[in-house]
């Protein structure tokens, strides 16, 4: 289990304002590490190529102080850390780990014979043919990584031990065409340099945790504990559960905020589980209790 005075995160990424989920997830790490005497830390999560928004991190400062949350130290940007993904990326690449690889989403989509928890699994089509790097994802060969560390495990506070199984999402992209670095590589060092003990996230990047933590094997980078939490969802027009997304145009905290609600009371309405009509909270993308 954690240590009894984690050190927590909430790291957004700036393609859009936070919304009534984004509160939740921010709410939950908070709380997490002050009621257990630890630190919460802010981060944002800027290295979304075009889609990344500068004038939106100030926003979402605004926004977690309307809440009544306070961040410890200061705030970290992930466009001040590009050397370091870049020289784990050259590492894995000396090992032999990652290849790089020119396949489209509809390639993939049309080759692979099997779907993992993000869609279609890569079927390794580029695995083991030349391809040229420029221009190219490199992906993380996964049974060649494996081979290397031997079996792995992770604790979930509220899942318990796991076996880790990164075999579940495929080689998985850890330095895309158009980024710096894959969310799975980029959050895993960004963990670890901020000395995070007490990872907390949404239930539905429970899988990605399996690949996190090969990464941390491979890079001999320090191994927290995992909480992964409900989500907030709402019910399509065809009656199905999706957590509240941004691409939605899930309501803005910063409107509500500017709008003149009380910050702190929905603080205290997320945490006692008072959420707004057509809201629940799921343990996965589809309502489930």
């Amino acid at each position: 289990m954690s240590s009894p005075s984690p050190v927590t995160r909430f790291a957004p990424s700036p393609n859009g304002p936070l919304h009534l989920g984004h509160a939740y997830a921010a709410v939950m790490a908070h709380d997490l590490a002050r009621d257990r005497g630890g630190q919460f830390l802010l981060r944002i999560e800027d290295i979304d190529g075009e889609r990344s928004r500068g004038d939106l991190a100030a926003e979402f400062e605004a926004d977690l102080a309307w809440l009544g949350l306070k961040w410890d130290g200061t705030i970290v940007r992930q466009s001040d850390r590009l050397a370091s993904y870049a020289a784990a990326a050259e590492r894995l690449k000396t090992m032999g780990l990652l290849y790089p690889c020119t396949c489209t989403r509809a390639e993939i989509a049309a080759a692979s014979i099997a779907t993992g928890p993000d869609g279609p699994l890569y079927p390794g089509t580029c695995r083991h043919r030349p391809a040229d790097p420029a221009g190219a994802a490199w992906r993380l060969d996964v049974a060649a990584a494996l081979t290397r560390t031997g079996p792995l495990a992770w604790i979930d506070e509220l899942a318990g031990e796991q076996a880790a199984r990164p075999e579940l999402l495929g080689d998985v992209v850890l330095v895309r065409k158009d980024a710096p670095a894959s969310y799975h590589l980029a959050a895993t060092l960004d963990d670890a340099a901020d000395g995070v003990t007490l990872v907390t996230r949404g239930a539905d990047l429970f899988a990605a945790s399996h690949v996190h933590r090969l990464l941390q094997a491979l890079l001999g980078l320090p191994v927290p504990t995992w909480h992964h939490h409900g989500l907030l969802v709402e019910a399509d027009a065809d009656g199905t559960w999706r957590k509240l997304a941004k691409r939605r145009n899930a309501p803005a905290l910063a409107d509500r905020r500017r709008a003149g609600e009380d910050g702190r009371a929905l603080a205290d309405a997320l945490r006692a589980g008072a959420f707004p009509a057509g809201i629940r909270l799921s343990a996965s993308l589809h309502g489930d209790p």
